[in-house]
């Protein structure tokens, strides 16, 4: 499976359903949906700043990130934005690739 960083910022409307639900129940919320695409939350915190929200899933490719954070922004209570996080074999596998690249104006 995949990882990915998925931050979310709440909208006025979003901010009015966490107070409803409350911290819990947002994460179980989160977790019931990460489910149903087949991954499962790894970590899930509450934050200051530009981002509400920093949630470290597993899924188990691409398009269910994209399906996540379409889902997540369609509902209009929150904007969110991804990142996909390697593993440091990941890098190692990554680094060890040789090709040929020429750089812009190179």
């Amino acid at each position: 499976m995949a990882k990915y960083l998925v931050r979310a910022a709440y909208t006025a409307e979003g901010v009015r359903g966490l107070r409803k639900d409350g911290g819990t129940g947002r994460v179980e919320a989160v977790r019931n949906a990460i489910a149903k695409l087949g991954g499962e939350v790894e970590s899930f915190y509450f934050a200051f700043g530009d981002y509400d929200t920093y949630v470290v899933v597993d899924l188990p490719d691409n398009a269910s990130a994209a399906a996540l954070g379409l889902a997540v922004s369609g509902s209009g209570a929150a904007r969110t934005a991804t990142v996909v996080l390697l593993t440091p074999a990941e890098v190692d596998e990554a680094v060890s690739k040789e090709f040929d690249y020429r750089a812009p104006g190179g």
